[in-house]
């Protein structure tokens, strides 16, 4: 009996991570930290810093272009789009909202933030005519700018953030939404998420067991499936090879959080993103020092690349996984 217990958990291990690399190429090689990028109409779009902003075609990687933004040396680590153009801000005051054309990539300004605390963190699109925008503060509220039907501002809230509390610019993904909700992930001293109404307009506020008391822990990136489940990864930048409490889950919205994988994962991530048609259940997630895959929800992971210096990643499709970071752009095929 023992023995075929083991034969049976022994499957299961190779049925749970069955994913194989099955190849691995760099489409980009510059002088840039690309922490922000979007996938559309065949092609990878980043933003990065000296105010480069360009594309790759992944079917033909000799179709590229790169253009600057910006006389000024900024530094770009958000990125979002709509159906005809992309977006980019700046971290650092001011900050400069750009919008760009995808079929010429002419660009012009559209919104400044002259705030001298002006930091922003992420830029997500939750639908074609509403945007948000997430920056650090200088009176410990809540600082959001609202893109909505062709008109910039700020977003209206009474939410305080606690002393310390802050988010991380680290891949554009401490937002992530849904048609009902828009999550925000906060990170430092206090590590929580904020969750938007987008019926009411009303933001709630639910603590996380994440890792967090320090300003450099906390979470750092969130993706959800649906109105319920989500995944969040994060942990301490300063300690890459730390791995307590810095990977959860949650099922009712983000209302709860259930630490995973605590002590038996590869450690600090920057970047989480789950896979497409699989209902939450497979995931990749990228760090420094690593990159990571689960399938079972999150419960469990495999880091399945030693590969370094990756911040950010997203899915092209079922088996293919574009990542970016410190000059260069790469694209991981997956055999299942």
């Amino acid at each position: 009996m023992k023995k075929l217990i083991l034969i049976v958990f022994s499957f299961m291990g190779i049925f749970t991570f069955s994913q194989q690399i099955e190849s691995f190429e760099t489409i980009l090689n510059d002088k840039i930290s690309i922490r922000a990028l979007e996938v559309d109409g065949g092609k990878v779009w980043y933003s990065g810093t000296d105010s480069k902003f360009g594309f790759v075609d992944l079917k033909n990687i000799k179709n590229q272009k790169q253009i600057r933004l910006s006389e000024k040396k900024l530094q770009f680590r958000t990125l979002a789009q709509d159906k005809d153009s992309l977006y980019a801000v700046n971290i650092e005051s001011p900050a400069y909202f750009f919008k760009i054309d995808k079929k010429n990539l002419k660009y012009r300004l559209v919104f400044t933030d002259m705030s001298k605390a002006a930091f922003y963190d992420a830029f997500h699109f939750v639908n074609q005519k509403q945007a948000f925008a997430f920056s650090d503060t200088d009176d410990n509220r809540l600082k959001l700018i609202i893109y909505k039907n062709g008109e910039w501002s700020f977003f209206e809230n009474k939410v305080k953030l606690n002393s310390g509390e802050a988010a991380f610019a680290a891949s554009n993904t401490n937002i992530a939404s849904t048609k009902k909700y828009l999550w925000v992930a906060t990170g430092g001293k206090s590590s929580r998420i904020l969750r938007l109404n987008f019926k009411t307009e009303e933001i709630e506020v639910f603590n996380t067991p994440f890792i967090q008391g320090e300003s450099s822990q906390g979470m750092y990136s969130i993706d959800f499936y649906d109105d319920n489940f989500g995944v969040a990864v994060g942990g301490d930048y300063t300690k890459q090879d730390a791995n307590i409490n810095n990977i959860a889950t949650t099922n009712d919205g983000g209302e709860s959080w259930q630490i995973q994988a605590s002590g038996q994962n590869a450690g600090y991530t920057t970047c989480v993103k789950i896979k497409p048609g699989s209902m939450g259940k497979e995931m990749i997630s990228v760090g420094d020092q690593h990159i990571s895959y689960s399938s079972d929800f999150g419960k469990t992971w495999k880091k399945i690349s030693d590969e370094k210096g990756f911040f950010v990643c997203s899915w092209v499709n079922g088996n293919t996984v574009v990542f970016a970071g410190k000059d260069r752009i790469s694209v991981m095929k997956l055999k299942f």
